[in-house]
Order: structure tokens, then sequence, then C-alpha cells
């Protein structure tokens, strides 16, 4: 039996997504013409096909019918109907619209059976708002489009690993947000994705909510009356928990080596470490050379891996984004899907 294609969902087509997909494809372009890997790109294919010619890629997705038997290793399927032209770079509703009704088919094909995972290019959140689709992000949206309810976010860079208990909410609001449930809930699934990645005995490590893991108390005592139960509770089921390990440390160790992943407590405690190893900068001139990372979706009934950056209008259309991303994103999706 071939193995089943993976979506690329393009995202916001005003953005760098159509130039990483058409980039990626062309590197991986000996695995699609093999067979190894099926890709069904969909998108704007006005705007896959500017790219396409502004590379001088020379990368043929052949359009195809969502219901057809069967597709090429590398097709295309037309998220939406094609309006204005959307230009690169250029916030519009437009863009927001056919970021939204890619992941809405790229969801329904995957939910049929027929794709064996979404890999999903960056979107704009305001463009999305425009069309009338308010969601915060990717994760909310699908969550809302499978029907689940509380699905984990995971980076991954290298070896480092980090899920979240929370993310889009105020800081504010983080403390009430960890409970026992969604605590336990975190675990699991991190320690489903690390099984799913070939890691038989995962080592995950909980971050502390506070400093120094609240020192006895004087810093709060969410980390000794929430954290630490579920953490021996889960540890006398037989998985390997620690924690939980202030915040000020964690990554250091899970960067050396000495866990397999972490479950920080909010966004930004989980997203800094992990995109400070991801973002190369050039020295001199102060820019990006690299973007490396991956988001992957925990928890929904399908896979779901992700580029770990923005949509990056300012240099959208300029032929100089840089698709490292977006093929990890492929291969950990491969991995995921496979396991």
């Amino acid at each position: 039996m071939a193995r089943r294609h993976l979506a690329i969902t393009m995202g916001d087509p005003a953005g760098i997504g159509p130039e990483i997909i058409v980039k990626a494809c062309a590197r991986l372009r000996d695995r699609l013409d093999a067979g190894d890997l099926r890709l069904l790109i969909i998108g704007s294919r006005r705007a896959f096909d500017l790219a396409n010619r502004q590379l001088a890629a020379g990368v043929e997705a052949a359009p195809v019918d969502a219901e057809a038997a069967d597709w090429p290793n590398l097709g295309f399927l037309q998220a939406d109907a094609e309006a204005e032209t959307i230009e690169p770079g250029v916030l519009s509703a437009d863009g927001g619209r056919f970021a939204y009704k890619a992941v809405e088919q790229g969801v329904r094909l995957a939910l049929s059976g027929r794709l064996g995972g979404i890999v999903t290019a960056p979107l704009n959140k305001e463009a999305l708002n425009k069309a009338g689709y308010h969601y915060p992000g990717h994760t909310e949206m699908l969550a809302a489009l499978t029907g689940v309810r509380g699905s984990v976010m995971l980076l991954a860079h290298g070896n480092m690993r980090v899920s979240h208990v929370s993310t889009h909410v105020a800081l504010q609001d983080v403390p009430a947000r960890l409970t026992p449930q969604r605590l336990r809930q975190v675990i699991e699934l991190t320690q489903q994705a690390l099984l799913g990645l070939g890691i038989a005995r995962p080592r995950i490590a909980v971050a502390a909510l506070n400093p120094h893991a609240g020192e006895g108390g004087l810093f709060g005592r969410q980390d000794i009356e929430v954290s630490r139960p579920v953490i021996e509770a889960m540890v006398a089921e037989g998985l390997d928990v620690l924690g939980p390990i202030p915040g000020d440390t964690v990554f250091v160790k899970l960067r050396a080596g000495q866990y397999d992943a972490v479950v920080a407590m909010y966004h930004d405690q989980g997203h800094i470490p992990v995109k400070l190893l991801g973002f190369e900068v050039d020295p001199a001139t102060g820019k990006w050379q690299e973007l490396s990372g991956v988001n992957i979706t925990l928890g929904l009934p399908i896979v779901r891996t992700s580029v770990d950056h923005g949509t990056a209008f300012d240099i959208a259309g300029q032929g100089i984004a840089n698709e490292r991303s977006m093929i990890e994103a492929i291969e950990y999706a491969e991995r995921l899907a496979g396991g």
C-alpha cells in the first residue's frame, strides 16, 4: 500500500508560505519523484505559481480533485475561489480566508483517512479575523475543526522539545490554568508524542511556575500544591517524570540531554529557549539567517505539525525566506504519522 500523502496548507498566501513550500518541494524533489514522500499542497494556486516562477524552481504540482481515487506524488488542491489578487506582503481578508479554507480542507481529508497528517505554513491572525474567523491561531482553529478540547502545543528544535500547559492567555491568568487535570493531560500527551517519535523510555521534566519552584511557599504554592502531587502520582504509575524544576535551569538540562522534553507552564517560558536556539542571527547585520523549529499540536485525532515562525510580510515575495523549518515540520509529520 502506497504511503498516504501529507498535506501542506499554505497559510496566508501574502506571507512567505508559498515561497517556503516551493523551496521545500524543490529540495525534496528526489524523494517526491521516487514516491518515498507524497505531498498535497492546499492553498492559492495563483500564489504558488508566482513563487515558483520568481524562484525559477520548476516545481510541478499537478492540480487534483479532493475526491479523486488517487493523487500524484506532488499534487495541488485549490483551497477556495480566487478573487482579487493577493499581493505578497499585503494584509487582506482574502489572505485570511485562504488560510482558513486550506486548513479546513486539510482537516476534513485527514479525518477521512486520506491524509497521514497536515503541515501548516504560517497564517496572520489579523487577516484571519478580518475574514471573519475569530481564532487566536492555528492551535485553537484545529481544536474547533476536530471537535477537541484541551489540545497541547509542543515546540521542537533538535533535542529541545517543550510542551505547554497554557499558551495564548494573559500572564495574570496562567496560575488558574495550572490544574491537576490539565497538567496530567499535558504530561500524558507529551509521553505519547515521545513514544511516537521512537523514544522508548521518555524522560519528562516539569518546569516550575514560580521562581525557585516557590522556595518552600515564599513565592507561591502552585508548584507545591498542584504540580508536585501530580508528578508523584505519575511516577507511581511508572512514568519517568521529574520536577517541578526551576525554570532558570530546566532548559539548560534539557539541552544537555538530561530529559527528552520539558513541560512549560506558559507561552513565553517555553517559547523563548526554543526560539533562542532555533533562530540564527547574522551578527554583522542583525538579520535572521536561519529559522529552525517545529510546532506540533498534541491531542488532536490527526497529526499536525507546523513551521515555528510567522508570515514575515516584510520579506514576502523577495525570494529570501528560509525553508528549513518547513522541511523539519514535514519530517516530524512523517515520523508521527508512522509512529
